[in-house]
């Protein structure tokens, strides 16, 4: 349908106004959805994202992880050349966007990565009319139905009280994951300090700068200098995944595992990972929000990224919605 977005191998390149979206490969201009790392690389010449995404990048690459800047926050516009770009909220982590983009009388929205569950940590998914609607499909089978986060939640709170003798470690991704447990904990009420692996450290407090409050944290290694065990018997501790297998972890007492992902509805997955609490907390649409969000938008065409594409392109024919699979590359299921 447009003849001006063409698919290479690093991405979806805006033709009239020369950038990429969410390139692979170092760009001119790169327009970046949000900050997880298979999204939002170093390298640019220019990148425009919303003001929390250019600071999660920062935090994560330094100062000159791009050459120049452009914060584009939700509800503003720019012109590159005869392009309008703009940014609207996409509920998947702080400052992810759906990228707009106007151009010869139609639009096209990249969403990105999004979901439609409620979230204490970023703004909701805004739904916004196009021609053409991108959308990911990491979790597009009907059998991905994510239970309200909520319920999850109380779930750990259960654990924790059934065994007061054992340390709660909850695997997380950095970036959106542990943060939104955390903001979900205080939620539920639950206002103890809660322990933190280092690793977490610098973007909860970008969380907090852009006013996120997560209470009090932690480290988890706080009053053991020196000490072989970490004595944090009866606490929540949340690091990221790679630090269950660490030293770190081996000196925890008794860790009750625990992990939240949308994958933790795969019982295969979790018996893999040896999680003894799997917290099915997916940052991304189940299905049934998939579904909702393309009837929502009424597009003229789908076009559908990474994930379970072969199944949403036959919901879309069912649904009467022209589809296409662009087959993109490089883009991972870690942050789930």
């Amino acid at each position: 349908m447009l003849n001006w977005v063409k698919t290479t191998a690093s991405g979806l390149t805006v033709l009239p106004a020369a950038a990429m979206i969410d390139p692979t490969t170092p760009q001119s201009v790169a327009l970046i959805t949000h900050g997880h790392a298979d999204h939002a690389r170093s390298g640019h010449k220019h990148v425009i994202a919303t003001p929390q995404t250019l600071d999660i990048m920062a935090a994560r690459y330094g100062q000159n992880f791009a050459q120049t800047v452009t914060p584009l926050a939700y509800g503003e516009r720019m012109a590159l050349g005869e392009v309008k770009l703009s940014m609207a909220p996409a509920g998947h982590v702080l400052g992810s966007s759906q990228i707009i983009v106007d151009y010869s009388g139609q639009r096209l929205i990249a969403a990105g990565d999004y979901k439609r569950s409620s979230d204490p940590t970023c703004q909701p998914f805004e739904i916004v009319s196009c021609d053409v609607f991108i959308t990911e499909a990491t979790f597009a089978l009907p059998v991905f139905r994510h239970p309200v986060p909520s319920d999850e939640i109380e779930k750990l709170l259960q654990i924790k009280h059934l065994f007061p003798d054992r340390t709660i470690l909850v695997g997380a991704y950095a970036l959106g994951k542990a943060q939104r447990i955390i903001a979900l904990l205080r939620q539920a009420g639950y206002n103890q300090p809660i322990y933190i692996h280092g690793a977490l450290r610098k973007l909860c407090d970008l969380y907090e700068r852009h006013g996120i409050e997560l209470g009090p944290l932690l480290p988890a290694s706080a009053g053991q200098a020196g000490s072989a065990q970490l004595d944090l018997v009866g606490e929540i501790v949340i690091a990221p995944p790679a630090a269950y297998a660490s030293k770190w972890a081996q000196r925890l007492t008794d860790p009750l595992f625990a992990f939240a992902s949308g994958w933790m509805q795969v019982r295969q997955r979790a018996k893999q990972k040896g999680v003894e609490l799997p917290l099915i907390l997916s940052d991304h649409a189940d299905w049934p929000d998939l579904l909702q969000t393309l009837k929502q938008i009424s597009p003229k065409e789908v076009w559908i990224t990474h994930g379970r594409e072969d199944a949403l392109l036959h919901a879309c024919d069912k649904m009467g919605l022209k589809a296409r699979a662009l087959s993109l590359i490089g883009y991972e299921e870690a942050s789930e």
